[in-house]
């Protein structure tokens, strides 16, 4: 098998990191990216477990989650939050695949899939969830808009059967904190591109949203927290287009004051 690295970004995930960290504890070396902010013991734990750890400004998740590749020694890296974990039969499953002679693929994508309320989400739009985790860092790289970027590959992308186990909200209220930070940040992305926030987004995006997530993927079936799912998820899309629609507005005060 060739050499991996695991990159890690992290901050006040002392709940989460050893999960995580005893997940890729059979690569070649882990590199924990700490961001400044971080206030409780996710660092030792992270040293506890024989990381290598690095406090980093958090400059956004995309470059944020660069840097740390920009860190490991080897070109064929795993990359997770550390709310994230390989389930030991898809940790086996990539192991006998990097071993292969050669492991083709520039990169493969693992299903993620999140607990949450009380069970793990097989539905909605929480599932299934594709995500690129593990690829050569010579054909790599992530990119996109924050706070959500993809990795951008060059070459064949293999799927690999298995759990991405994905342990990311306490709770509802937990949920709710992150819409309201990631509705902030995706605004800001889209009024510095130069997007608008029209009627129809605000009327018809949320709803459209909610009856996609519950009745087209099957939300249902998750039972209540499915409900709940898809209706947090279209109060996010609301609430991202509100703020960006308070942006406008701000600006053009601005404008105005300026004239």
């Amino acid at each position: 098998m060739p050499p991996v690295s695991a990159c890690v970004i992290a901050r006040d995930d002392a709940l989460q990191i050893e999960r995580c960290l005893a997940s890729l504890a059979w690569t070649d070396e882990t590199v924990v990216v700490i961001d400044e902010r971080s206030c409780d013991g996710t660092e030792a734990l992270a040293k506890r477990a024989g990381a290598r750890t690095l406090r980093h400004a958090y400059p956004g998740n995309v470059e944020q989650k660069n840097f740390a590749l920009d860190q490991a020694k080897h070109d064929w890296v795993v990359a997770l939050d550390a709310d994230e974990a390989l389930s030991p039969a898809l940790a086996a499953r990539l192991r006998e695949r990097l071993a292969g002679d050669p492991p083709e693929p520039g990169g493969f994508e693992l299903n993620r899939v999140t607990r949450h309320l009380g069970r793990w989400i097989r539905h909605g739009d929480f599932h299934p969830d594709w995500q690129l985790r593990v690829f050569r860092r010579s054909r790599g790289r992530w990119a996109g808009s924050n706070p959500h970027g993809r990795v951008r590959l060059v070459g064949r992308v293999e799927r690999l059967a298995g759990d991405l186990e994905h342990v990311s909200y306490a709770d509802l209220a937990d949920q709710v904190a992150r819409v309201q930070e990631y509705s902030r940040v995706e605004a800001l992305e889209l009024h510095r591109r130069g997007r608008s926030a029209r009627v129809s987004d605000l009327c018809l995006r949320p709803p459209a949203r909610f009856l996609r997530a519950y009745l087209l993927k099957a939300g249902f079936l998750d039972g209540t927290p499915g409900f709940l799912i898809a209706a947090v998820t279209a109060f996010h899309v609301l609430l991202k287009y509100a703020k960006l629609w308070e942006l406008e507005r701000a600006a053009r005060r601005a404008s105005r004051g300026r004239a």
